[in-house]
């Protein structure tokens, strides 16, 4: 399943970065939760162990639930003149907000 989430070179690069200053071993969490003014937001944070219910590609971690509403989406790490960040394109949001941090499915 996480083999349908595209992963660009710049997110990987990011994504490693970010682990070399965590404790050996850490893992890159991404999740769909619940919340902001569309319903839906991407949360990114860290986790030292694997659960059963997550999928893993190399040291990225993604809960079944969470990669059943990212297929098909490609996730990328931007530089804007607002500041850098994760940007997914997800081919099931339906609408976002004006500030782009939540989106509906």
């Amino acid at each position: 399943m996480i083999k349908e989430i595209k992963f660009t070179d710049n997110a990987i690069k990011q994504i490693n970065h970010l682990l070399s200053t965590k404790d050996k071993g850490s893992f890159f969490r991404i999740a769909i939760k619940g919340g902001g003014c569309s319903g839906f937001q991407y949360d990114f944070s860290f986790d030292k162990e694997a659960q059963n219910e997550d999928l893993k590609y190399n040291n990225i971690l993604i809960d079944r639930n969470s990669a059943d509403l990212l297929k098909g989406s490609e996730i990328d790490y931007v530089q804007e003149l607002i500041g850098n960040s994760f940007k997914i394109n997800n081919p099931q949001t339906k609408s976002s907000c004006g500030c782009g941090v939540s989106f509906s499915l």
